[in-house]
């Protein structure tokens, strides 16, 4: 569970860090241990041009993620053109926008930013979620180990789907909510 939280506040840094990317600059800067620098396609300043950030990790140095859609790619060839590697693989509102950035009116910027918000949020949330059932997961089969037989712990179901024979006091009929009389 630690580790989860850990995961969401480092999200939430991201969330805030990102948002300086809009900037064109900003992402190039992120560039500076980028293996392909010439003769190439997938230079730094076309990276950035496609809403990438340099994002290495110790086994894979050419990590590069868009700022805006999250779309994480690795394993660049010199003549990966970033662009079309964007597009063909997700549908970026970034990559989509009619005018240059800093053409944009106010609303059109906070439009743009919503999207981007609800992009980040959702998926976070679905690893988050993943990662709750994976800790469930997890737990459940300690507990068959440590208590033994398998059959001693019932099947996760879902909520409100009770089979009649699990209701309090085994009854078919529908439940009374609490606290509520009959007339």
């Amino acid at each position: 569970m630690e580790a989860l939280l850990q995961e969401l506040s480092s999200a939430s840094q991201l969330l805030t860090d990102f948002r300086e990317m809009y900037e064109y600059e900003a992402r190039l800067k992120t560039f500076t241990k980028w293996p392909f620098q010439e003769n190439c396609k997938c230079t730094p300043e076309n990276m950035a041009k496609a809403g990438f950030i340099h994002c290495p990790t110790a086994n894979e140095l050419d990590v590069a993620k868009c700022f805006f859609c999250l779309l994480e790619l690795s394993a660049w060839e010199p003549d990966d053109d970033p662009w079309e590697e964007h597009t063909k693989r997700h549908t970026c509102d970034f990559l989509s926008l009619p005018k240059h950035f800093d053409e944009l009116t106010m609303e059109e910027f906070y439009m743009l930013e919503m999207t981007r918000l609800r992009t980040f949020i959702c998926k976070i949330g679905r690893r988050t979620i993943n990662s709750f059932q994976e800790e469930v997961a997890a737990t459940r089969q300690r507990l068959v180990d440590y208590f033994g037989c398998r059959a001693q712990l019932p099947a996760a179901q879902p909520l409100g789907d009770e089979p009649a024979a699990q209701r309090p006091g085994g009854s078919t009929a529908p439940q009374k909510e609490p606290g509520t009389s009959e007339l």
